[in-house]
């Protein structure tokens, strides 16, 4: 997936500046470690750590993430540069649809916010950890009733038709940026920022800004369930997101809408004091 992306970016930057670029590959912690689960490896950062480092001390001029896997708030010296269009956000199930699962079905999932979301809806649901990159996870679906991922990992790498169901965002919220890319560079790279622009989509950088500013005022790398999906309509931007407690079984929902990032900030206040009055 990672070298999708990469190879998706130099693809954007040649045909819409000229410029040319080759991959560097880097292999995180992350990646190596199928055994820890992402909190253990240290939360959100864990995949864009190594990948940063390599930009910060030279060795690349670009990194190119999943969004939803980059921190909340940028680490100094490195500039979220550019943002292009976004992917299907929505979570997909593979091996069965939520409706056909069976009472106390067994279903895979590495993700806090996806087992909250599911037991929002199917507090009868079995959860199970899953880890590994897509081949990985689908080579393990036989192992369960089903699995959980990103349909737009299923749609880049050409295997759609492993999915039994798109998730709406009414059943469960997208994470945070999720089906998005995260551009960067270092921040005082002018020539290249100007450049890196021009590959951005300006509303997918509207509806990812809001969501990272969602997640930025519950703590930057927040550690509970926590998920949020933003559209535009019209002139606003309307966010909805979820917010869990540690145990992913007591949760809360809202949706507001507002002109810019400043919705998610404050959709995250309100959601934080009513999890904590319940």
């Amino acid at each position: 997936m990672a070298r999708w992306q990469t190879e998706h970016v130099i693809g954007l930057l040649r045909s819409r500046t000229g410029a040319a670029a080759e991959p560097l590959v880097v292999s995180t912690e992350a990646d190596r470690r199928l055994d820890l689960s992402i909190s253990q490896l240290g939360g959100k950062g864990a995949f864009a750590r190594e990948v940063q480092a390599a930009v910060l001390d030279g060795r690349a001029d670009i990194a190119v993430h999943s969004a939803k896997d980059l921190p909340s708030i940028t680490i100094p010296g490195l500039v979220l540069a550019a943002v292009p269009e976004r992917g299907d956000p929505r979570d997909a199930l593979v091996g069965s649809t939520l409706a056909d699962l069976p009472g106390g079905a067994e279903v895979a999932t590495g993700s806090l916010r996806r087992r909250a979301e599911l037991w929002r809806r199917r507090p009868d649901l079995r959860m199970v950890e899953l880890r590994g990159n897509m081949q990985t996870r689908l080579a393990k679906a036989a192992q369960h009733d089903a699995i959980v991922v990103a349909a737009t990992a299923l749609d880049r790498l050409g295997l759609a038709h492993q999915i039994a169901e798109r998730l709406p965002v009414e059943v469960m919220v997208p994470q945070v940026a999720q089906a998005a890319l995260g551009v960067e560079c270092r921040e005082g790279d002018d020539d290249l920022r100007t450049t890196l622009v021009r590959i951005e989509h300006q509303p997918t950088r509207r509806r990812v800004d809001a969501e990272r500013a969602f997640l930025a005022e519950l703590g930057g790398d927040c550690s509970l369930p926590a998920n949020a999906h933003a559209v535009i309509d019209g002139d606003d931007l309307v966010l909805t997101a979820f917010l869990g407690a540690p145990d992913a079984r007591t949760t809360v929902r809202a949706t507001a809408s507002g002109g810019g990032p400043e919705v998610g900030a404050a959709l995250a206040s309100d959601l934080r004091d009513r999890l904590g009055a319940g």
